[in-house]
């Protein structure tokens, strides 16, 4: 069938990238759905993939997103029956800038009359952050725990999931003008690395003491402070390379970026018991897709139930995808930046 989206066409500054086009849409496979598309989540790697930084990106020209909120129009042989006319929030691989997207079933989760914004949260936010500290890692009460971009959609997502657990948190923010947000969500220091050396303000709280666990979406010269905070059993978990990003020399400041992040010797981790994880989101769904699947229904669970409480920064209409992409790209968003159709 033929459908409406927003196509990427060409890299650089958001009001050259993207085109509305008409799409073929391929038809269903026999485990998939369509969804009749409401509305659709930007990420940070939406605006990598803008710049031609996201190696992951289908060729141009293509249609990125990742996550969509709507109503299951058609079904393939094999998805169940009764998510026939279901309004749902649902995680797609690429194609989400659409007016109809297809998507597996089992990367579906049935919200009712849940707000479309908050639910769009939920994907890859929400999952990307209860993924990092209930899956690949598990954090322990009485745990410090450092969050870059703590006023992000995944920072977010990581402070309500964690500040029940008894640990304290470490936000880590450039703009004071985000501190009454982070306090609210009741972090323990707001950490300006604009104003000192994020790394001395950290040590100068915790003394003689070391920090556990650090999320880090930023990477190359945060990856050695960071090495550097972490006590014995500490885990940094890098999800994300947004140092890399606005760069304009290609290739030279790719291998600047891997420079600053130094090299790791294997047998220090094991004497010292940490540990590096990494996280690609896209390849847990392509190679472990039950555990998407877990994911997403478990924090659609604790949404629903009122136990989560996601937060929209930023609505745009369709015709204002540009104005939504130099938003976030400006790093003064906080929560999720939506788009509505």
């Amino acid at each position: 069938m033929k459908t409406l989206a927003i196509h990427l066409v060409r890299n650089g500054a958001a009001d050259q990238a993207f085109e509305e086009r008409e799409l073929e849409l391929a038809s269903l496979e026999s485990d998939e759905v369509q969804i009749e598309v409401e509305s659709f989540g930007l990420n940070y790697a939406d605006v990598m993939a803008r710049n031609g930084l996201y190696r992951e990106a289908p060729p141009m020209p293509c249609v990125i997103g990742y996550e969509v909120v709507g109503k299951i129009v058609d079904l393939g042989s094999e998805a169940p029956k009764e998510l026939k006319g279901k309004r749902v929030v649902a995680f797609t691989r690429f194609g989400g800038y659409a007016r109809h997207v297809n998507t597996k079933h089992i990367a579906v989760a049935e919200i009712g009359d849940y707000d479309a914004g908050k639910a769009l949260c939920l994907a890859t936010q929400y999952v990307t952050a209860f993924y990092m500290s209930h899956v690949a890692t598990t954090v322990q009460k009485g745990d410090r725990v450092l969050i870059h971009a703590a006023a992000g959609g995944v920072g977010t997502a990581l402070i309500q999931l964690l500040k029940g657990k008894g640990v304290t948190i470490f936000a880590k923010t450039g703009s004071d003008k985000k501190k009454p947000y982070l306090e609210e969500l009741g972090v323990d220091h707001i950490i300006n690395y604009n104003k000192k050396d994020y790394g001395d303000q950290i040590q100068q709280i915790l003394k003689k003491e070391r920090l556990d666990i650090s999320f880090n979406p930023v990477a190359g010269s945060t990856f050695k402070k960071d090495w550097r905070l972490l006590g014995n059993g500490g885990k940094l978990v890098l999800f994300g390379g947004s140092e890399r990003s606005g760069k304009k020399w290609g290739i030279l400041s790719t291998l600047n970026f891997v420079r600053k992040m130094g090299i790791v010797i294997p047998i220090t981790l094991m004497m010292r018991s940490k540990s590096i994880v990494g996280i690609n989101m896209l390849k847990i769904g392509d190679y472990k897709p039950y555990t998407m699947e877990f994911c997403l229904k478990s924090v659609a669970e604790l949404a629903l139930q009122g136990k989560l409480d996601p937060k929209v920064g930023a609505s745009y209409s369709a015709d204002k995808i540009a104005d939504a992409h130099a938003f976030l790209e400006s790093g003064k968003s906080t929560g999720k930046v939506v788009v509505n159709w």
